[in-house]
């Protein structure tokens, strides 16, 4: 199993991980033949594993980062019933990697994956492109809908990479007020240094 490190996130959940940081350092070694900068970067084992899948289609990462979900969960005591991705930001994507691992996990869990209930009711810009943390909470404010289908559940609300946290924190709000969740657990991947 690989090594991580997780770190407790505060917000709008009842409990809130992330597993280790995305990068350990980056460094820019110049630029490519479209003078685009390039760089010597550095990820942690998760963020390696994090990278393959989401941006080379890897999924021979998939069970690794499983185990590590997993190894992680069997000390922490988290006890979903139900495994939540976070609705993606990219849909044209050919493959949604935070939907990969998460029916994954649900089933290494031996628990429900559903990727219906929690959804977006429109596009927003990548959060990571929107200013500080209060313009994210109210870009994504009136974007997220949660039907009924997980009243009373346990919800494991997963994504790949934690930056603010302003999604995952309206995501979170949004299955208490409109799903009636019994309660969320918030599980980021990987994080952002700053």
């Amino acid at each position: 199993m690989i090594e991580i490190h997780p770190k407790e996130i505060k917000g709008s959940w009842d409990q809130g991980y992330v597993l280790d940081v995305h990068t350990i350092s980056s460094t820019m070694i110049g630029y490519n033949e479209f003078g685009h900068p390039e760089f010597d970067t550095v990820r942690s084992p998760l963020g390696e594993l994090v990278y393959r899948l989401k941006y080379r289609g890897d999924r021979g990462a998939i069970p690794s980062i499983v185990e590590a979900i997993t190894g992680f969960m069997k000390t922490s005591g988290i006890n979903p019933d139900v495994v939540v991705p976070m609705p993606p930001s990219k849909l044209q994507r050919t493959f949604q990697p935070v939907i990969e691992v998460g029916t994954e996990l649900a089933k290494a869990l031996g628990i429900t994956f559903n990727a219906t209930s929690l959804k977006k009711s429109k596009s927003t810009p990548q959060m990571k492109d929107v200013g500080d943390f209060s313009a994210r909470v109210a870009t994504l404010e009136a974007t997220f809908l949660s039907d009924r289908d997980l009243e009373g559940r346990s919800v494991l609300l997963l994504d790949d990479l934690f930056q603010s946290g302003a999604t995952m924190n309206v995501a979170a709000r949004t299955l208490k007020r409109q799903g009636l969740v019994k309660s969320v657990c918030a599980l980021a991947l990987t994080r952002t240094r700053n």
